[in-house]
C-alpha cells in the first residue's frame, strides 16, 4: 500500500548493500511505496548515514565489503537506537538468518529477494516504529514495555494480566514477552502442561504488532499424520478423495498475524522438514496446487517436551529445533511459584463464580493452607479442576474439597525424579528417627546396611558424622 497521499513526513529507509542494481532495485521498489529512501555501498558509508540521520528502518546485506551487516546490527543495539533492522541473506543459509534474529534483526530475507515479500517486511517493520513497538534489543522493565507495545497499552496490559501472578518467576515470564513481542524471531515456549503456554503465546501475539492480525492455534499432536499437509498447507479441490473444494491452511489463515504451533515436540519427523522450509522460505505450497504461495506470519511453537533430549535421541530435528528456538520463554510450574497461588484462586474462582452464576466464595487461612499443601503435578489446569469441584460441591460461601482417593497416583513428568524425590524423602525421615543410626534405619527398612549406604550415597544424603566413600556406589545388591 503506497504512502504517497500521507499528510506526515513519509518514513525514512537506509538501504546497505554493495551490489549497485540490487541496491537500485530496493531502492526503487521502496521510492514507489511513498518511502524517503538513502543509500549505502559498505559499512562505513552506512556508520556515516546513521551519524547525520535517524531512519525508520534498516535494511542491510549480510556480506558487505568492509564487514558483515551484523556488526552494524550489533552497533545499532549497543547505541539502543530505535531503527528496526531486516536482515538480506544468501539463499539456504538458514544459520545467518537465526544468528541476525539473535543479534536483535527484527525480520531477515533471503535471496533471491521477493519484492512481494520484500514491501511487506519492510512495512511491518515501518508499522511497528510508527507505533513505537519495542525493539527486541531494548533492556526495558515489563511495565515500560507493555507501555510501548504495538497496540494500545489497555489491550497489551490485559492481554499480560492474564498472566496471574507477581512472583519473580512470572515477572521474569512478563517482561521476556514485552521484549521478544516487537520482533519477528520464532519463539519457544517451553513448560510442563497445565502451566499456560498459551496464555504466554497470546500474550506474545497482543503486544506485537501483529496483535490485530489473527491468532491462529493448532495443536500439533491432535491432528492425524495423513492430514497434517493439508490442515498447514491448505489443498486444492480434488487434490486427495474428499476434497470438494479449495480449503486454505493454518499458514494462509494466520496471514498477517501468529501461528501458535503447541505440541510441537509430537510433529512427525517427515512433517518436520516441511515445517522446516515453510519456516525457511516463507512459502507453502497447498497439495495439488501449481506453485507456491507466499505467507507472512510469526511463528510461536510450545512444548512440555526436552526439545534438546528429543534432538540427541534423533526424533526431533536439530535445524528445526534451531529454527524454532531463536528466543525461548521458560513457563515456571505452579509448585515453583507458590507464592502466586492466592491470586490464582481469585482470578479463577471470580470466572467460575461468574460463569455459574455463584456467589464468591471466601478464601480462609484453612482453605489456602488446605491447598498449598498439595503437589499440583497438573499445575494451574489442575489447581481450575480443584476449585470447579470445590465450588459445585460447597455449600454457601464454604468451599469444599475432596480428600484424593487412597488408589490416587498422580502421573510425573519424569518417573525417576519423582521416585528418587521420595526414596530420599523416606530415608531422611527414617535417619531422623534413628538418630541417623544406618544400621537401625535399615533394619526397620528391611535393607542390609550395604543397601542403605548405597541409597545414602546415590541420594547424596548428608548424614552427621559418616564419611560417604565414593565405593558406597558399587553395586548393592
Amino acid at each position: 500500500m503506497s504512502l504517497k497521499a500521507s499528510a506526515s513526513p513519509p518514513p525514512r529507509i537506509l538501504i546497505i548493500d554493495d551490489e549497485p542494481d540490487l541496491r537500485t532495485l530496493y531502492e526503487l521498489t521502496l521510492l514507489r511505496e511513498g518511502y524517503q529512501v538513502d543509500a549505502a555501498g559498505d559499512l562505513l558509508q552506512a556508520r556515516a548515514q546513521l551519524q547525520e540521520h535517524r531512519f525508520d528502518a534498516v535494511i542491510t546485506d549480510m556480506r558487505l565489503p568492509d564487514g558483515l551487516g551484523l556488526e552494524l546490527l550489533r552497533e545499532l543495539g549497543a547505541q539502543q537506537r530505535a531503527e528496526r533492522c531486516v536482515v538480506i541473506t544468501a539463499y539456504g543459509s538458514a544459520e545467518n538468518a537465526v544468528e541476525a534474529l539473535k543479534a536483535g534483526a527484527f525480520d531477515y530475507l533471503t535471496k533471491p529477494v521477493d519484492l512481494k515479500q520484500f514491501r511487506s517486511v519492510v512495512a511491518s517493520a515501518i508499522q511497528g516504529t510508527k507505533n513505537g513497538a519495542l525493539p527486541a534489543r531494548a533492556e526495558r522493565s515489563a511495565p515500560e514495555a507493555v507501555k510501548s507495545a504495538a497496540l494500545p497499552s489497555s489491550e497489551a496490559s490485559a492481554a499480560l494480566q492474564k498472566l496471574v501472578g507477581e512472583s519473580s518467576a512470572m515477572r521474569g515470564v512478563k517482561s521476556r514477552i514485552a521484549k521478544a513481542a516487537g520482533s519477528m524471531a520464532p519463539i519457544l515456549i517451553q513448560g510442563e502442561s497445565g502451566t499456560g503456554k498459551e496464555l504466554v503465546a497470546r500474550a506474545l501475539h497482543a503486544c506485537s504488532h501483529r496483535g490485530m492480525g489473527p491468532f491462529v492455534a493448532v495443536n500439533c499432536s491432535a491432528i492425524p499424520e495423513n492430514l497434517l499437509e493439508a490442515e498447514f498447507f491448505g489443498a486444492r479441490k480434488g487434490a486427495y478423495t474428499g476434497a470438494v473444494q479449495d480449503r486454505l491452511g493454518l499458514f494462509q489463515m494466520a496471514k498477517g498475524g501468529t501461528l501458535f504451533l503447541d505440541e510441537i515436540g509430537d510433529l512427525p519427523l517427515a512433517m518436520q522438514s516441511k515445517l522446516l522450509r515453510a519456516i525457511q522460505e516463507r512459502t507453502v505450497r497447498p497439495l495439488g496446487a501449481p506453485h507456491e504461495d507466499a505467507v507472512d506470519v510469526r511463528i510461536v511453537s510450545a512444548t512440555h517436551k526436552d526439545l534438546a533430549a528429543e534432538v540427541l535421541a534423533g526424533v526431533f530435528r536439530q535445524d528445526l529445533y534451531y529454527r524454532l528456538n531463536v528466543i525461548e520463554i521458560a513457563v515456571p510450574p505452579l509448585r515453583e511459584r507458590r507464592e502466586d497461588l492466592p491470586a490464582l484462586c481469585n482470578a479463577l474462582l471470580s470466572k467460575i463464580c461468574q460463569e455459574s452464576g455463584f456467589s464468591m466464595p471466601e478464601l480462609t487461612d484453612p482453605v489456602m493452607a488446605q491447598l498449598g499443601s498439595r503437589p499440583f503435578h497438573g499445575n494451574v489446569r489442575e489447581l481450575e479442576n480443584i476449585l470447579h469441584r470445590a465450588v459445585a460441591l460447597g455449600e454457601g460461601s464454604t468451599l469444599h474439597f475432596d480428600a484424593p482417593p487412597e488408589d490416587y497416583v498422580a502421573i510425573p513428568e519424569n518417573l525417576q525424579d519423582f521416585l528418587d524425590q521420595h526414596e530420599r524423602s523416606i530415608l531422611s525421615r527414617v535417619l531422623q528417627e534413628t538418630g541417623f543410626n544406618r544400621t537401625a534405619a535399615a533394619a526397620k527398612l528391611g535393607l542390609s546396611l550395604r543397601q542403605i549406604r548405597y541409597r545414602i550415597a546415590r541420594l547424596n544424603i548428608v548424614t552427621p558424622g559418616h564419611d560417604d566413600a565414593p565405593d558406597a556406589l558399587d553395586d548393592p545388591a
